[in-house]
C-alpha cells in the first residue's frame, strides 16, 4: 500500500506561484511513477504532470508546459509541482498520484494509476 498527502494549495492572484507537495509513505516513490491530476467542478479529473518511476523523464499536459514542473526528492519520498503563471483556469482540486507498473511512458489515463492523495485545492483569482 502506498499513502499519499498533498499539501501546498491555496488562494493565489493570476500570474502568481504555488508548489504543491506530496508526501508518499509505504514505499520509495523511485520504483513507483508519480503524477498530478486535476478537477474542476462539472469536470472530469485530467493529466497535469507526471515523471518516470527511474526519474529520468517528465510529461506534461499541453494546457501546463512551459508553467509548471513536476519534480521529486527521493531521499524524503517526496514529490513536487512548481506552478507559475497561474492562470482562472488552473483553479481546481489538484490529486497526487502513484502507479507501479514501471512503463516507459506514465498513463495519462486516471483509471490506471493505482493509488491518489485526498487532494489539495487551488484556487487563481482573476
Amino acid at each position: 500500500q502506498v499513502q499519499l498527502v498533498e499539501s501546498g494549495g491555496g488562494l493565489v492572484e493570476a500570474g502568481g506561484s504555488l508548489r504543491l507537495s506530496c508526501a508518499a509513505s509505504g514505499r520509495t516513490i523511485s520504483t513507483l511513477a508519480t503524477g498530478w491530476f486535476r478537477q474542476a467542478p462539472g469536470k472530469e479529473r485530467e493529466f497535469v504532470a507526471a515523471i518516470r518511476w527511474n526519474g529520468g523523464s517528465t510529461y506534461y499536459a499541453d494546457s501546463v508546459k512551459g508553467r509548471f514542473t513536476i519534480s521529486r526528492d527521493n531521499a524524503n519520498n517526496r514529490v513536487y509541482l512548481q506552478m507559475n503563471s497561474l492562470k482562472p483556469e488552473d483553479t481546481a482540486a489538484y490529486y497526487c498520484a502513484a502507479e507501479t507498473t514501471r512503463g516507459s511512458v506514465p498513463p495519462t489515463t486516471p483509471a490506471r494509476w493505482d493509488y491518489w492523495g485526498q487532494g489539495t485545492q487551488v484556487t487563481v483569482s482573476s
